[in-house]
């Protein structure tokens, strides 16, 4: 009998911080980090101050949860289309437009790229970033250069510049007020990203 209200109490805690997450989320996306306080996350969630610190020291282990959780499901959306496809290119260049659409959500951009380095700091977000979704890149572009898609170098610094590119571009994309720019966006990534690739006719001058 012990042993099952321990199973009961165990499932009611991880409601509760469940509750709290989505209540949490929902109000960071809405308002922003600095605008949201303990005291609104709680009411929202129906719980008292005791039951967010039974799970949560305050309000940045709060919001580094629910960062976690949005990373996590970026990088989930990335995988699940880039294993979809079977050739290594493929994987790449769906795996990158998946990114930048799964990024142009408000929430997602507000929660991840615009309060997230503001709250953790940016080593913690890029060391969070880097088990979410940037790894599927470094891993998609370790299997292009393996195949000889893209020429012989160091993949490191490539992730990395093109994480920063596609983050940036979800960035400007959030301030954009014409819908179109999503889908020339989508293209010029297409573009940058033919132009890795060996025996490709793209020319960064003719525009091809």
């Amino acid at each position: 009998m012990a042993t099952g209200q321990g199973g009961v109490r165990a499932r009611q805690r991880e409601l509760t911080r469940q509750t709290l997450l989505g209540q949490a989320r929902r109000l960071f996306a809405e308002h922003g980090y600095a605008a949201v306080g303990l005291a609104q996350i709680v009411e929202a969630a129906g719980v008292t101050k005791g039951a967010l610190y039974h799970h949560f020291s305050g309000k940045p282990e709060v919001f580094r949860a629910v960062l976690e959780e949005v990373q996590q499901e970026v990088g989930l959306r990335v995988a699940r289309a880039a294993d979809a496809e079977d050739d290594p290119w493929r994987q790449l260049t769906v795996g990158c437009q998946e990114f930048l659409t799964a990024a142009t959500d408000p929430a997602v951009q507000r929660i991840m790229l615009v309060d997230g380095p503001a709250v953790l700091g940016w080593g913690e977000w890029r060391a969070m970033d880097e088990a979410a979704s940037a790894r599927h890149l470094a891993d998609a572009l370790t299997a292009v250069a393996d195949a000889g898609l893209i020429a012989p170098q160091p993949v490191a610094p490539l992730a990395h510049l093109l994480s920063g590119a596609m983050n940036e571009a979800a960035l400007w994309l959030a301030t954009s007020p014409d819908p179109a720019d999503l889908d020339r966006t989508r293209r010029a990534l297409g573009e940058l990203l033919e132009g890795l690739r060996i025996g490709s006719n793209w020319s960064p001058i003719a525009g091809n």
